[in-house]
């Protein structure tokens, strides 16, 4: 079994902001005028799930999505019931920070550290995801969230122990999420690097 990185991963973020932003993004946003019907009816679903008010401006990352209207469907099918799911918001956050973290994935990591604020964690908290799930000063349970991160990134599996802990603080019907969770912004990631979306404040997060 490869071994998984659970403390701290260091970086050039630098370098892989030059990589994964710079010049980007790959393709300009739409225009909602430019919106196909089909991609329209997905706006209007993403504004109602998340109560966007229409006097607010539709996110770049997914005008620029919406060019593939079918696939931006897919994903916010998924994407939608993983932020109404059965995981508390902060477990949630926790796992798609150290994922966000690991892939080297700047926009993704900086819209959750926002989103990690709002639902409760410490920027102490924010600077511990990078130390990872050895770290001392996580709870078992919270260190398992970020073990069963850096276990399913090396071997694409949870380990027996990792699995029993979480097991011990979540239902069957968390426990069936977390790895959907962990896959699906782990596909989100791969596709916002390679688009080079721009982030608000890339890794900084002070």
């Amino acid at each position: 079994m490869p071994e998984p990185i659970t403390g701290t991963y260091s970086f050039d973020a630098p370098a892989r902001m030059a990589q994964t932003v710079a010049d980007g993004p790959r393709y300009a946003p739409l225009t909602l005028e430019e919106v196909s019907p089909e991609g329209m009816e997905q706006v209007k679903v993403i504004r109602a799930a998340f109560s966007i008010p229409e006097s607010r401006p539709f996110p770049d990352v997914s005008l620029i999505t919406l060019r593939h209207p079918g696939m931006f469907k897919g994903q916010m099918v998924l994407g939608i019931e993983l932020a109404k799911g059965v995981i508390p918001a902060r477990d949630r956050e926790l796992a798609v920070l150290r994922l966000a973290w690991l892939a080297r994935a700047p926009f993704e990591w900086s819209e959750h550290v926002d989103i990690g604020k709002a639902f409760g964690l410490t920027v102490e908290e924010i600077d511990r995801v990078t130390e990872g799930s050895s770290a001392p000063g996580w709870t078992a349970h919270e260190s398992a969230i970020l073990r069963g991160v850096e276990e399913l990134l090396s071997d694409h599996c949870m380990s027996d122990a990792t699995w029993d802990t979480l097991a011990q603080s979540w239902d069957e019907k968390q426990m069936l999420e977390y790895p959907m969770l962990v896959g699906s912004y782990l596909m989100t990631a791969l596709q916002q690097n390679s688009l080079k979306i721009q982030p608000k404040g890339g890794f900084d997060y002070r």
